[in-house]
């Protein structure tokens, strides 16, 4: 009786967790929270100027279809409670006229605003292409060619002015080479404009042809402007075009034909610096100590401690923020195509001192977005400060979005160059190796629950509670032996987690919880006899397990793609037994109810 009666309140206990567990937390990072932005059917580069009364103005590309068929216009939108609403769309060219694509803005000390964009005005309906990709050797798509145009608004982006102008822009090499031989060029825009120095400076992406992967060359060039700050008449508006010479802004020397989407910052010394996207599995930057007329040879991003940065074909943004301090976003793993834009990653940047100027360091990185739905792409984004606080605009080509993020994320991105660092708090386990020199064996705390049943759906099903884990330790590996058990808290069905060594000198998390099976193993780091600080962060809201080893983030290095993996949305806990084995070769332990940032990560590394 007595049984039977233990068996049934451990049953109405096992309920009660699960009820208490399928509570989801929000998660700002997931996109789907965001405030949507008007659009069409087809929604690309959300970008946004504050204006002089006070609004937020967006303009962005959008279109009745997808994205580069016919119809396709630039719009702006206006909000006057910091994106939380948004106005009808106004339309700065005709919906039934010819494409009108890729937008930036610029605004003047007037208050003027500047818009510019790609315009196909001799309506143009195809140019050549490679036969090998264009069955007829002619492609179809016209939005990347034409005449770069603007128009100005002197109402804070309510009416623009009914005329267009076109920018000279001055031929380069890849112009001459193109299939028309120039006669059309091809090109597109992304980023900001900006002014320094009583100038003002539009970026532009030139394209050397169509085929496989659509462009299949770019290189980037810098618009300037010695006197659109201040003058009136669009028509005496001067333009040069940078860098000095034939070449525009390339890959390093052995890298891929394709240097687009040049994004610029000014630094506090008046360096001008870029980065942009290659299919090199690394983003390019580069500096310039003369306002953009010669640039450095270009080289791959690193971050502070020299190790290359990872990205695919795809936007990669820098922001200097009101604080003096940067911002970087991109995709954080070694991809040659334009797949894989989710989750966004954040990198903090600071000023330091070169030979020939200022240039930034980059932090670690975090998880900035994402989409549960791994296919999701976002991309082309903007940044926006307003009294302290941040948001971002992203769009995944169906759906802009504006989101405000947690400061405290991007403040420990910074924080990371600090020489005071903080232990992360609320441990629910921790443990420090006394004078024992074997294994052992401690309580193993409950971890949380990642899926529940949505008891607000009619059918009860699946919810994602966007809970998390982490278990940070410090080891140290007399020797390396495959398959060694570091820490065990299975069942004898499986069911639990375990940490163990493999045959390709990582450390592997497994997880069972009784239906699935859950893995992802570090990047090939460690060395025998040296001390290792090992953080498993197992983040539920974009379903991401990540290492970080002595303070570095693994990104996969030169062995592999991606150094995070996902794991089931189906996945529904960690728990196993109620005991924890720890091996002899762990020094310190601590397990966490949640998922850490990498900066919290970092500070018990270096708080150590």
């Amino acid at each position: 009786m007595i049984h039977h009666i233990s068996i049934r309140l451990i049953y109405f206990i096992g309920l009660v967790i699960s009820g208490l567990s399928a509570e989801a937390q929000s998660d700002w990072r997931n996109i789907t929270e965001g405030i949507e932005i008007p659009t069409r059917s087809y929604a690309d580069q959300p970008y946004i100027v504050k204006t002089d009364d006070g609004a937020w103005l967006c303009i962005l590309t959008t279109g009745a279809g997808r994205e580069g068929e016919p119809g396709q216009v630039v719009a702006v939108t206006r909000s006057e409670d910091q994106g939380k609403s948004w106005s009808d769309l106004t339309y700065l060219e005709p919906l039934d006229g010819p494409e009108a694509s890729y937008a930036v803005m610029l605004k003047v000390p007037s208050g003027r605003i500047y818009a510019f964009y790609n315009h196909n005005t001799d309506n143009i309906r195809w140019v050549r292409a490679d036969s090998a990709y264009y069955n007829d050797g002619k492609c179809y798509r016209v939005d990347s060619q034409g005449y770069f145009v603007f128009k100005y608004s002197d109402d804070h982006g309510k009416t623009w002015s009914e005329n267009r102008y076109t920018i000279p822009v001055r031929e380069f090499e890849v112009d001459r080479n193109n299939a028309h031989g120039g006669d059309i060029r091809f090109f597109w825009n992304v980023g900001r404009a900006f002014q320094h120095n009583g100038k003002g400076y539009v970026p532009l992406h030139k394209v050397g042809g169509f085929g496989q992967g659509f462009f299949t060359s770019n290189e980037g060039a810098l618009l300037m402007s010695p006197n659109i700050l201040t003058e009136k008449n669009p028509k005496k508006i001067k333009w040069e075009t940078l860098p000095d010479g034939d070449i525009g802004l390339r890959t390093p020397p052995g890298g891929g034909p394709i240097s687009a989407e040049q994004n610029f910052s000014v630094l506090s010394d008046g360096s001008f610096y870029v980065v942009y996207r290659s299919v090199d599995g690394h983003p390019v930057y580069s500096y310039s100590r003369d306002e953009g007329h010669i640039w450095e040879p270009p080289r791959y991003q690193a971050y502070a401690n020299g190790k290359l940065m990872k990205h695919p074909r795809a936007a990669n943004f820098a922001w200097r923020c009101r604080n003096g301090k940067y911002l970087y976003w991109y995709h954080n793993h070694g991809g040659r195509s334009y797949d894989d834009r989710n989750p966004v990653w954040i990198s903090g940047g600071v000023e330091v001192d070169g030979p020939d100027g200022k240039f930034i360091q980059w932090s670690q990185p975090e998880i900035l977005l994402y989409d549960r739905d791994p296919y999701i792409r976002m991309s082309y984004p903007d940044l926006v400060e307003e009294e302290g606080e941040y948001y971002f605009t992203e769009t995944q080509k169906s759906i802009a979005r504006i989101h405000q993020v947690d400061k405290k994320l991007l403040e420990g991105l910074w924080g990371q160059f600090e020489k005071q660092q903080q232990e992360a708090s609320g441990a629910v386990l921790s443990w420090q190796r006394g004078n024992s020199a074997g294994s052992e064996t401690v309580k193993m705390p409950r971890l949380p629950e990642f899926v529940g049943r949505d008891a607000n759906r009619a059918d009860h099903g699946t919810k994602n509670l966007n809970a998390g884990f982490t278990i940070d330790m410090k080891v140290r590996f007399s020797d390396w032996e495959a398959g060694k058990i570091i820490l065990d808290s299975r069942l004898d069905n499986g069911q639990g987690l375990m940490v163990s060594m493999t045959d390709r000198g990582t450390l592997e998390l497994q997880m069972l919880d009784g239906r699935t099976i859950a893995a992802w193993d570090s990047d090939p780091v460690f060395e025998e006899g040296k001390t290792h600080h090992v953080t498993i962060m197992v983040d539920g809201g974009p379903g991401i397990i990540s290492f970080v080893v002595d303070g570095q983030v693994c990104d996969g290095g030169t062995y592999r793609q991606f150094g995070w993996g996902r794991f089931s949305p189906d996945f529904r806990h960690a728990n196993g037994a109620d005991q924890l084995v720890i091996d002899k070769d762990v020094t310190e332990l601590k397990i966490y109810n949640r998922a850490l940032t990498v900066s919290e990560s970092i500070g018990n590394y270096l708080s150590k």
